[in-house]
């Protein structure tokens, strides 16, 4: 998700790397021609949970006449979105966006040949999947394609949903994020679950460097319980150089977690989150 401040790997909050510029470009190949090096794959670890959730929380009757809504916040151009309701990989993702083909494409070529390719993939049974994020051409890019069925700017750190989203919220049933850890607060989940009309699970994966605490006490005064993936963590990527690792086994440290074997070994890791009312 583009956040506030200075663009780029150069822009870091916190000695965390930032890459705000690769999310207000038309179409999503500076994205992966950037994190490809970084062999950023948060993304694909969540696909099998975020799927597996997306079923669950669909075959749970909650007295509408239609199913719930997926809402992937901080979105940017729809990966999570792609994967959870298309036949495809991010590793196939990557060869796709990077591949000489599509570098001698305009963005016009490239949407159409995505229009075609992501219809051809469609999974039996997908669901709808509504987008989050500050980033007007990244969530415009993936609305065009057909991967959101509807998709939202709102900085909900800075204020309340407009009457657009206020609206989308009564669908959604499951919250997901990858990427926005660092950047979206118990604000943001606060206000997206003071409008929903409908009970609302939230699959999260969150870096290591931050406290996911507010956020589970946020979602705990809307009578959800969370529960932590005890399995391990998931790596999300490499470290843009060794100021940015420094920062993350110092952050990670202060939490009381060990970065052996994890961030020492040069990668940011994430944990991830389940919530849903009444979970214990």
């Amino acid at each position: 998700m583009a956040g506030s401040g200075t663009g780029g790997a150069e822009g870091a909050a916190g000695g965390k790397a930032r890459f705000d510029d690769i999310y207000d470009r038309p179409d999503p190949r500076t994205y992966f021609t950037r994190l490809a090096p970084l062999e950023y794959e948060i993304p694909h670890r969540a696909q099998p949970f975020f799927r597996q959730a997306a079923a669950a929380r669909a075959a749970l009757d909650d007295g509408r006449p239609h199913g719930p809504t997926v809402l992937d916040v901080c979105c940017s151009y729809g990966i999570n979105a792609a994967l959870l309701n298309h036949d495809v990989t991010l590793a196939e993702m990557y060869e796709r966006y990077t591949s000489p083909a599509s570098r001698e494409m305009s963005t016009a070529q490239l949407m159409a040949w995505d229009k075609e390719f992501y219809a051809g993939r469609r999974r039996p049974g997908a669901v709808p999947v509504f987008g989050l994020d500050v980033s007007g051409p990244a969530v415009r890019y993936a609305l065009e394609v057909g991967l959101l069925d509807a998709a939202f700017t709102d900085d909900l750190e800075q204020g309340p949903p407009g009457p657009p989203l206020r609206r989308a919220l009564t669908e959604v049933g499951l919250v997901t994020l990858t990427g926005g850890g660092s950047y979206v607060t118990a604000r943001t989940f606060t206000a997206l679950l003071d409008g929903a009309r409908r009970p609302v699970w939230v699959s999260a994966f969150v870096l290591r460097t931050v406290s996911y605490d507010p956020i589970v006490r946020a979602l705990a005064a809307h009578g959800l319980r969370t529960t932590l993936d005890a399995s391990g963590t998931y790596p999300q990527r490499l470290f843009t150089d060794e100021r940015e690792q420094q920062y993350a086994v110092a952050a990670v440290r202060a939490l009381g977690l060990d970065p052996a074997g994890r961030e020492e070994g040069g990668r940011f890791h994430c944990l991830h989150y389940e919530s849903r009312p009444g979970m214990r």
